[in-house]
């Protein structure tokens, strides 16, 4: 009796932005459950620098001691041959003919931040012609960007908190300006907090609380060791509150998970890198102590939200919940993480969809789109 091949899952992770770490524990978590009776997995490690090598399966893709995980970059280099005939990889070695690693049936794009979530890697393999998971070029992109983020959401009716983009020549030619904008705009004059963040990071990374005018200038820098590109956006009183959605089956509606409340230890002032990811203290409650239609109120904007971005394949969508009873919208995450502290995963498995099942379906989804334009 012949053998039922299985399909190749690549799974692409650590990258060139500052979330590396991050998306690494990412792709640990999500390669332990993949189905290996279904699936081939094809660990596939970008470093620092952007080399793609070919991963062992065996390196350590956890934080332990908080110590974090990073792709070293010693294994066989590798590059995709932009053939949308072929869906491979070629084995790059120096001093060697290029040799074929075989075809790819899917590619998981496990990668955070700048150079992975921002459409980039997603028009690379656009180019090759080879399916992955997860939002296109124009969604990942605009998901990145929290100044175009929040301005499609504005053009579709949906609520946003006030903000004030500083981009890199503004920062440079109109600095005071600038900085005037954002006192009188967002009230940090009259003594209301902001929030100084890079526009295209993520996992809270060189983001800082201000309280007064003093601060603003060096919370910008901070912000601007990430990104040229900076959001200041006003503070929310609020309780924060995030919502997965996936890709409905069959061309059906997105279709939204039960919210998660994000409960911090005390000592910190918002939800911080060491807080998500360092801290055993923050811990997320799902559902939320908020009314039945409240609950429901949040899954429909939060699939408004994934609609109006055009994504595909999965978001987490983050809210602030005001003392009125108003939802907020924050940001969107178009790869969130998959740690095991993680709130995505969480939250579908508090749904009824458990990780092994999470992880599969993004696959089979995935499978089932076309290449090219759609």
């Amino acid at each position: 009796m012949s053998q039922v091949s299985k399909t190749r899952v690549a799974v692409v992770f650590g990258g060139r932005s500052s979330e590396h770490a991050i998306s690494c524990v990412t792709a640990g978590a999500v390669m332990a459950a993949i189905d290996r009776d279904r699936y081939e997995v094809l660990p596939i490690g970008i470093a620092r620098d952007g080399r793609w090598v070919l991963a062992p399966e065996d390196q350590r893709l956890a934080i332990e001691d908080g110590r974090l995980p990073e792709v070293s970059g010693g294994g066989s280099a590798l590059a995709l041959p932009f053939d949308p005939d072929s869906r491979g990889l070629m084995v790059v070695e120096p001093g060697t003919v290029p040799a074929t690693l075989g075809e790819v049936d899917v590619v998981l794009p496990l990668l955070h931040g700048p150079y992975g979530e921002d459409g980039t890697i997603q028009g690379l393999l656009d180019l090759a012609g080879v399916r992955y998971v997860g939002a296109g070029v124009l969604a990942s992109a605009v998901g990145m960007d929290k100044g175009f983020m929040k301005l499609v959401w504005q053009a579709r009716g949906l609520p946003v908190g006030p903000y004030v983009l500083i981009g890199d020549r503004e920062w440079r030619r109109e600095r005071k300006r600038k900085l005037d904008e954002v006192k009188e705009q967002l009230g940090l004059a009259a003594g209301r907090a902001v929030f100084v963040k890079p526009a295209r990071a993520g996992s809270s990374m060189g983001i800082t609380r201000v309280a007064g005018e003093a601060d603003l200038e060096a919370a910008v820098e901070t912000a601007r060791e990430h990104d040229p590109k900076v959001i200041v956006e006003a503070a929310i009183e609020g309780r924060e509150i995030e919502c997965g959605v996936l890709q409905g089956l069959d061309d059906g509606p997105p279709e939204a998970s039960l919210p998660a409340e994000v409960m911090t230890a005390s000592g910190h002032d918002f939800y911080d890198f060491e807080t998500k990811y360092l801290d055993a203290g923050t811990r997320m409650v799902i559902p939320p102590d908020l009314p039945a239609e409240a609950i429901e109120e949040v899954r429909a904007v939060a699939a408004q939200a994934f609609e109006a971005l055009d994504c595909e394949g999965l978001a987490r969508v983050d809210f602030f919940h005001t003392p009125d009873g108003r939802w907020i919208l924050n940001e969107i995450n178009t790869m969130p993480g998959f740690t095991p502290a993680s709130a995505f995963p969480q939250m579908w498995a508090a749904t009824g969809l458990d990780y092994p099942s999470l992880v599969d379906r993004l696959i089979q989804t995935a499978l089932r789109r076309p290449v090219g334009l759609r």
